[in-house]
């Protein structure tokens, strides 16, 4: 019988969203929140600004980059880009994961976009790159939260293309290299790779993107909260501060707690080494057994943020395994996304612990011995 551990992690949250908080996190450090007062007061705008910059230093966007705050978490920002900026040319979707699936869903049965054409792949595998015509715009997610797989680097995005790139980066933004030069318009939202709370969406613009939003109107009405432009010209105050509707100054200051937290570690860099190293934690667990495995089999398209794994059990011993680990308090919301193949999930961005995922990997090994039986 596998003994049972006699340490647990201090921080058992692996969940893919929302992510645990940053080490050390004290609700005390948002106690200078702008509460009660007007998002469009001096203070409010100048909170607001202060979290756009600092995500632009340590993301380092281009100088002409825009980077804007709205509403709807990464969906709602993603959806904006599509809405405001698809229709102009052909689209190639690529999609490997739900995610990226939604939004070839959208293209086609919303926005009834006739000329797409879809790069799809399985659960742990990638589509051809090669293949994918970047005369036309195309949509994609940098890494797949679902499926566990990532695009391995900007090389199959030519830098003379004539069609925008789109790309769903929420759980790839803060721990994965992204060439901003090949990326025309970007997403993500809080409750990811830093921790932050929810509800809010960033919006990345090239100066290619905004040349169309600007030469460009769709053929199909746009609600409020999706309008970038006014008069033929793009709203340049929402990447300002001033935001579309009225976003949470709580959140907006948990958002900047984090910000500090990766500046004062070391930026980008660091936050994308230990990502890496809590991959590595669990590359070493699978190494050694033989029950368990990566759902992306190939180690140059693995996620190091949404590590996917499947497990030689039955799907009901999975849930007994994942229910076990949540009542010991040991690993919580590590279950595989529900469209997705049954396994595993440990979320292992920078705000994760590598001793609390090293302590996880010998519970999930108990665990495992229990259920099997």
């Amino acid at each position: 019988m596998h003994p049972k551990p006699k340490e647990k992690p201090d921080r058992a949250h692996f969940s893919s969203g929302p992510c645990a908080k940053r080490p050390g996190y004290n609700l005390q450090t948002l106690q200078e929140a702008p509460l009660g007062r007007s998002h469009r007061s001096a203070i409010g705008k100048s909170r607001l600004k202060e979290a756009i910059e600092k995500t632009k230093a340590i993301l380092g966007l281009p100088e002409n980059y825009l980077l804007g705050i709205v509403p709807g978490s990464d969906t709602g920002a993603f959806e904006m880009a599509m809405w405001n900026l698809l229709g102009e040319r052909e689209v190639d979707v690529i999609y490997f994961e739900s995610f990226g699936k939604t939004w070839a869903d959208d293209i086609v049965k919303q926005l009834k976009l006739k000329d797409v054409s879809l790069f799809t792949a399985d659960y742990g595998s990638l589509p051809e790159l090669s293949k994918v015509n970047f005369d036309h715009d195309v949509v994609f997610t940098w890494n797949g939260t679902t499926s566990g797989v990532k695009v391995p680097n900007g090389d199959f995005i030519p830098a003379d293309r004539e069609g925008l790139t789109l790309c769903d980066a929420t759980s790839a933004v803060f721990a994965m290299e992204i060439p901003w030069e090949k990326i025309d318009v970007a997403t993500f939202s809080w409750q990811k790779v830093l921790g932050g709370e929810a509800a809010h969406g960033m919006l990345i613009l090239s100066p290619r993107a905004v040349e169309r939003i600007e030469s460009y109107s769709p053929p199909w009405p746009l609600p409020k909260i999706f309008r970038l432009k006014k008069d033929g010209k793009l709203m340049t105050e929402i990447f300002e501060g001033s935001t579309i509707n009225t976003p949470s100054m709580l959140c907006n200051e948990d958002y900047l707690d984090a910000l500090n937290w990766a500046k004062n570690i070391g930026g980008l860099k660091s936050l994308i080494e230990r990502s890496k190293n809590n991959l590595k934690v669990i590359e070493e667990f699978v190494a050694k057994h033989e029950w368990i495995n990566f759902l992306a089999a190939d180690p140059s398209i693995r996620s190091n943020t949404s590590v996917c794994l499947t497990v030689d059990l039955e799907s009901e011993n999975i849930k007994r395994l994942i229910k076990l680990l949540e009542t010991e308090e040991a690993a919580l919301d590590i279950s595989s996304y529900r469209d997705a193949p049954g396994g595993l999930r440990f979320w292992c961005g920078a705000t994760v612990e590598s001793e609390d995922l090293r302590i996880a990997m010998q519970w999930l090994e108990w665990a495992y011995n229990q259920v099997r039986l």
